[in-house]
């Protein structure tokens, strides 16, 4: 009911205004759409069972999870991403994805096999930094004939880290999308299992480094494979071992997958969206039918869209 109240508020400033003839208030409109969207979505605590049986997650303390469906209008309807598949998403439990410090993992699951660990403590990171940004240079053509702007990796934000116990992966990534001022933060948490990884990323900003560090500890503790799908039921004479090892992992090219959750919402560009068409943007997010001349621009994309003119 309070959802439906706040549309209906949203929707009578909004034709109010412009039956008036006069320029919408855009801070009354913004300030509606948010909230309206953001209690729209339906988050969960506890333990939460993973799609397909892949997994579980205790959701852990100062986090909520949001489920599949809620998950994908975020992240593409709101955050501006292609689509793609996932898992879910942790949310801070202070902050939804309409707040202008949000960040979040998504979680995903990469059913490429067992990764053998044995290459863990042999591999120079340095080097392996320099051979990821040369192999830029390949994806960033890749990415401009789909119509994507340039990605420059700056160098590691927090070195990889494995843990063996856990058979857990982490580390962070320091990057720069072509027409944005500020650098992105990309934390990556890989979970080894007997037939895939669990993916869990982070995007951001750098000075939101400390915080997303600090909260990987709980979030490698709170999600699991499930019985028979664990590191240690790996079975050498059944199951496929993965191309490559725990280098591989890290060098993977994630950024050849045309920037899937690798943008980052600006707020601004909701007020954009909201002075273009806003009673639109909150019918597309909430499933409802719109016309080809009812549609929105893309500007609640987190960076460049392909027709769009460079930040200044």
């Amino acid at each position: 009911m309070k959802k439906l109240l706040l549309l209906m508020a949203f929707v009578c400033l909004h034709l109010s205004t412009r039956a008036a003839g006069t320029p919408p208030d855009s801070a009354a409109l913004l300030k509606a759409y948010v909230q309206a969207v953001q209690d729209s979505l339906h988050y969960q605590t506890g333990h939460v069972a993973l799609p397909d049986g892949v997994g579980e997650i205790n959701v852990p303390k100062g986090f909520r999870y949001l489920d599949v469906a809620q998950s994908t209008k975020v992240l593409t309807k709101l955050w501006g991403n292609p689509s793609g598949e996932n898992l879910g998403m942790l949310f801070p439990i202070d902050r939804g994805p309409l707040d202008e410090n949000n960040w979040a993992f998504v979680i995903q699951y990469d059913q490429m096999g067992y990764v053998k660990d044995d290459d863990a403590d042999d591999i120079d990171y340095d080097d392996l930094l320099k051979d990821m940004q040369s192999d830029l240079v390949e994806t960033n053509k890749e990415r401009a004939e789909a119509g994507y702007g340039a990605v420059t990796l700056v160098g590691w934000a927090a070195k990889p880290f494995y843990d063996k116990q856990l058979n857990a992966l982490h580390w962070a990534k320091e990057l720069q999308f072509a027409g944005e001022n500020e650098h992105t933060l990309n934390y990556n948490v890989r979970l080894l299992g007997r037939k895939g990884v669990l993916v869990l990323n982070a995007v951001g900003t750098p000075g939101q480094l400390a915080e997303v560090r600090s909260s990987i500890p709980g979030v490698m503790q709170g999600v699991s494979f499930s019985k028979g799908l664990r590191y240690a039921d790996f079975n050498p004479k059944l199951d496929e071992v993965a191309a490559y090892g725990i280098g591989g992992l890290i060098a993977g090219k994630v950024l050849a997958k045309v920037g899937f959750f690798a943008l980052i919402l600006k707020f601004w560009k909701i007020l954009l969206a909201l002075l273009a068409g806003a009673w639109t943007a909150i019918r597309r997010f909430f499933g409802a039918k719109t016309s080809a001349t009812d549609e929105v621009q893309p500007a609640l994309a987190g960076g460049p869209t392909p027709d769009a003119e460079p930040e200044a």
